[in-house]
């Protein structure tokens, strides 16, 4: 009796199944976890952070006057967008791939996202008074950045690995444009933002574990650069948006300094919570088009066989 079983039903050796390295995704939840405290605790909970919170939405009054009755369209049309946007790829790919865990598991991501940033907002208490002039309410997470980014995560999750560093680029502008335009209408402070985004991340981390172990079969590819989609240069651009903005805030907030000039903000506090929001958004982007692009199964090029011609014996002179 032949026992051989067939390449294509191996299982895949542990060094190389999807997601080898799990601990990873789960100090990236944790990680996640831990900038949603200390943008708590700072924004929050000081009187700096507070005060260059607070200063970044009443500067956005020029912006809103500008191009708000625009910004405020897309925000009210945003929650049915987003989630329009992720059931149609999430159920064109599960009919399509038949990844029915996959799509499971990156809806119910998206969900526990959501919910989570409704407990957290309703549990937190008021906003203390440190001597800034500000809404007592608390605001943070921002509801309207949760559900834009948790639903370009969960078209993240089910698409395959090669698609995933287009998916990460375009779901994160999408997410950033989202957070832009609460600050911009004054709905949110760029804080609240950054703690929505945050709150996607942790959950996004343990729902790609998830997906990665539960789809070993289809979570592989050959790396950057086979197709337009997995592209070096999406997390390139990423890569180029978090150093300019980090830039900027550091540009910003220095010109505001005694050694900087001393200088009196009319906009640089509106351009720090913008930079702010770019900053934080891309680099989920990059983390997460490096973190599931590292630990998708690598599948390697078949050598390609030479077919030798036979000789042909030479006539006889």
């Amino acid at each position: 009796m032949n026992s051989r079983v067939p390449p294509s039903q191996r299982l895949p050796s542990p060094a190389n199944r999807a997601a080898p390295h799990g601990v990873f995704f789960v100090l990236s939840a944790v990680i996640a976890l831990a900038c949603l405290i200390a943008v708590y605790a700072f924004y929050v909970r000081t009187s700096s952070g507070q005060y260059i919170d607070e200063s970044a939405l009443e500067e956005a009054a020029g912006a809103q006057r500008a191009i708000g009755a625009q910004t405020a369209k897309f925000l009210d049309a945003l929650p049915v967008t987003s989630v329009v946007i992720a059931a149609v790829v999430v159920l064109f790919v599960t009919l399509v791939r038949r990844r029915w865990l996959a799509a499971a598991i990156s809806i119910g991501s998206m969900v526990a996202a959501n919910l989570s940033t409704q407990v957290i907002k309703a549990a937190l208490p008021d906003r203390p008074d440190r001597g800034v002039v500000t809404l007592d309410l608390n605001s943070l997470p921002s509801g309207h950045s949760t559900v834009a980014a948790s639903a370009a995560v969960a078209v993240f999750l089910v698409v395959s690995p090669r698609w995933r560093p287009f998916a990460a680029f375009a779901g994160g502008t999408f997410a950033v444009f989202s957070g832009l335009s609460t600050l911009i209408n004054q709905w949110h402070r760029p804080a609240d933002v950054v703690a929505g985004f945050a709150v996607v991340a942790c959950w996004a981390s343990l729902a790609g574990l998830g997906v990665m172990r539960t789809g070993d079969s289809w979570n592989v590819w050959r790396g950057y650069g086979r197709h337009w989609a997995s592209s070096r240069l999406w997390p390139l651009a990423s890569l180029v948006a978090v150093l300019l903005s980090a830039a900027m805030v550091a540009v910003l907030l220095r010109e505001l300094t005694p050694e900087g000039g001393g200088h009196v903000s009319t906009t640089n506090y509106f351009w720090v919570g913008v930079s702010t929001i770019v900053l934080s958004g891309y680099l989920l982007c990059l983390a997460g088009t490096l973190l599931f692009g590292g630990e998708a199964r690598k599948q390697k090029d078949r050598p390609q066989r030479v077919h030798s011609r036979p000789s042909t014996p030479s006539r006889p002179r």
